[in-house]
Order: C-alpha cells, then sequence, then structure tokens
C-alpha cells in the first residue's frame, strides 16, 4: 500500500496525542476555518496587502484553484530572481508563510515568494494525509466525529491533486518571471513542513534548499532522506515549547539525518517558541540558509 496515497491510520502514540489534541485546538492553533465548509478556503485572516491574490485553472478538476504571490521591489525582467515556494499548515492558505518578517526578508533579498494553496486546506501536499474533522476537506465516513474509523480524504486523490497544485503553480511562476532555477527553494510549516520533506526529495533537482518548520511528519520515515543526503540541503526548525507537533518529531528526523551523514543539513531548536511563533523566530536563519545555497 502505497501511505502518500492513502489516509492514516493511528500508528503511534506521538500521532495520537496530536489527532486527539488537534482535533479540539486546531481552530485556535491554526486558524479558525472559513463559514460554510468551502473546500478552498483557509484562515479568515486578512491577506497582507503587498500580496497579490491569485487563481489559476486545474485542469484536473476544472475549478479555479487560488494562490498567493509577493514580488520584491527589486525584481526585473533582466536580471534572474531567487524563488521561495512555501508550503501552509493545516487550516491555512497560500497567504499563511506570506506574511511579517517573511516578506520584509523576501523585499530585501530580492526573492518571488509564491503560497500554493496545496488544492485545499488539508491537501498534505503528497506526503501522507491526516484528515482532522471540523474545517475545510474534514473527510467523511461512519463514525468519523465519534470516534469510530478514520474520516477518509475529501477528494479520495487529495494527496495527488495537492502535490500537483503545488507543482502547477512553481511553472507558473517560473513561466511569468525570470526565475532563477539555481536559487528556488522550498519551505513549509507543520503540514506544510510534511509537504517540504516530502516534495523536497521527491523533486530534489528542483530546489536549491529545503526548509522544514515543525514538521507534521508524524507517517512519514526520516530514512526518507538518505536517497538525497548528498544532493539537497535542508534546514529544519522546531519549537521546544510546541504543543501541537512535539518536539520529539524535529528531533527525530534531525538524528536520522546526522546519522546518514547528510551533507548539508542544520537544525534550529528554538527555546520558549510553540507551533505557531517558530515561523517568525526561524524565517531569518531559513532566509539566510537559502542565501548561502544555489543548485
Amino acid at each position: 500500500m502505497n501511505m502518500t496515497r492513502k489516509i492514516a491510520t493511528l500508528g503511534s502514540l506521538s500521532l495520537a496525542l496530536f489527532l486527539s489534541y488537534s482535533l479540539i485546538q486546531a481552530p485556535a492553533i491554526f486558524g479558525q476555518p472559513q463559514a460554510g465548509g468551502a473546500p478552498k478556503g483557509g484562515v479568515a485572516k486578512a491577506p497582507d496587502p503587498r500580496v497579490q491574490q491569485r487563481t489559476y485553472h486545474f485542469a484536473d478538476t476544472n475549478e479555479e484553484l487560488p494562490y498567493a504571490l509577493f514580488v520584491s521591489s527589486k525584481v526585473t525582467k533582466n536580471k534572474k530572481a531567487p524563488l521561495i515556494v512555501a508550503l501552509h499548515g493545516v487550516y491555512g492558505d497560500g497567504n499563511s508563510l506570506l506574511r511579517g518578517n517573511a516578506l520584509d526578508l523576501a523585499e530585501d533579498g530580492g526573492y518571488i515568494l509564491v503560497g500554493p494553496m496545496g488544492y485545499n486546506t488539508q491537501g498534505w501536499y503528497g506526503s501522507p494525509v491526516i484528515v482532522m474533522n471540523g474545517g475545510p476537506g474534514k473527510g467523511k465516513g461512519p463514525g468519523a466525529a465519534k470516534g469510530g474509523p478514520p474520516p477518509t480524504p475529501e477528494p479520495p486523490n487529495l494527496a495527488e491533486l495537492s502535490e500537483k497544485d503545488v507543482m502547477n503553480v512553481l511553472a507558473i511562476v517560473r513561466k511569468e518571471f525570470n526565475v532563477d532555477d539555481k536559487r528556488t527553494y522550498l519551505m513549509g510549516h507543520s503540514m506544510g513542513g510534511a509537504g517540504a520533506l516530502f516534495l523536497g526529495p521527491k523533486y530534489v533537482d528542483q530546489w536549491a534548499a529545503v526548509a522544514s518548520m515543525a514538521p507534521a511528519a508524524f507517517l512519514m520515515q526520516p530514512e526518507s532522506l538518505a536517497p538525497v543526503k548528498d544532493k539537497m540541503p535542508l534546514f529544519l526548525a522546531h519549537g521546544d515549547a510546541d504543543t501541537v507537533v512535539p518536539t520529539d518529531v524535529g528531533r527525530r528526523w534531525a538524528k536520522t539525518a546526522t546519522d546518514l551523514k547528510m551533507k548539508d543539513f542544520k537544525y534550529m531548536e528554538l527555546p520558549g517558541a510553540d507551533h505557531g511563533t517558530v515561523i517568525t523566530q526561524s524565517m531569518p536563519e531559513i532566509f539566510k540558509f537559502f542565501k548561502d545555497r544555489t543548485r
């Protein structure tokens, strides 16, 4: 069974704790889902006015999918610009990582920063899908809301659609702008952190470096880094006050990367940072890590 294409089952204590906590706390941690259960909606927080709100036609499902785009004022047509693809967490959208110091750093560094939806707010970008009740893409099935069988993804091929959305948006941005293929990067937080750990190795030749913040990679094996240990620079950040994705998850990936003797790897554990503040606190180091690496 290909676990990246099937709904996850509870396979560990850490996953069980994550799910039980998240089903209660997810709206507070990740942002309140939009009313009405719209499957493509995101966190109910106004986008930064510096960020463009765009859509494109997703042929696989014959619908319009949103993505968020920030272009530094230093980007010009006659000079190749670095690009960062940013993957949001559960209940987020393309704007989730295109805020605050990320935009300031992107402006200063002359970056293009793009946030795909990943098909919907719980798409998981091709990594193993963990469906949580209570929001867009919440899943369905007998007893799903009452502790019965795990809910199933909506739609069943959600992982494939989510992954394809990311790669479509990457292609769209490359077509419109003079993107530097040697300075194209991938980063993600939580669900997006798991997505970065999945899409990073799968499309290793696309990225100059990958960054993952508090990855909700409960159903992924860190040994998946082995084939790219000499090819993919990886930055991993986790807050030691994270109660949504336990720090042990990040430490497990860090230990495996170290044991594999990964050629270019950095782990940062941030004192006092929780599941949300790890984003702002690690962002300067992520940009520094990216700046120093080209493909």
